[in-house]
């Protein structure tokens, strides 16, 4: 499976370390928990982020795959890339001591895309990885022209840790993730 590397990291990195999960904030779950279970008409909406271990003046980025497409016991199709959104900035967290919420006005990568499991599907992993941005990155020369959404062909089997070569990914900070179909 493209990205198998990056996602046994970042699934072994919130088994041992309970500091390192991102936070997710998806539709009106707040503060959500890895693995919890969540309705996927509540989470047509891109994910509010936050994250306790950020650098202020660092610059990050999400990317979230579905790592069970179609079926989680046939995942022929996997992962499906959901987002890639470059830019993240922390911003001090007001209702949350020494939390900051990651916000941006940098265009997409690619546009984030809710839960789709076909019918009859058991639920699907949908997994957020929070990396340092590399200080060259160009997202404009890897998102879809003019801000278009990014097609579904490219979307299937997408291979996270060729990318993350390519662009020289920074460091994998923090992940989380929720069920969903």
């Amino acid at each position: 499976m493209p990205s198998e590397e990056t996602v046994r990291k970042g699934l072994s990195l919130i088994e041992n370390d309970t500091t390192k999960v991102l936070g997710l904030k998806v539709g009106d779950h707040d503060n959500v928990q890895p693995g919890q279970f969540i309705a996927k008409a509540d989470a047509q909406k891109a994910p509010e982020l936050s994250f306790q271990g950020v650098s202020p003046t660092s610059t990050y980025m999400v990317v979230s795959l579905d790592i069970d497409a179609p079926f989680p016991s046939f995942n022929l199709l996997g992962p499906i890339l959901h987002w890639i959104q470059p830019g993240l900035k922390p911003e001090r967290s007001e209702s949350t001591a020494n939390t900051f919420n990651l916000k941006t006005t940098a265009p997409f990568v690619a546009n984030y895309i809710g839960p789709a499991p076909p019918p009859g599907s058991s639920p699907h992993r949908y997994i957020f990885f929070l990396f340092e941005q590399p200080d060259a990155f160009d997202g404009a020369k890897y998102a879809p022209p003019d801000g278009q959404n990014l097609g579904n062909m490219s979307r299937m089997r997408y291979n996270l840790d060729a990318w993350g070569k390519e662009i020289g990914l920074g460091s994998l900070v923090a992940v989380n993730y929720f069920r969903s179909h």
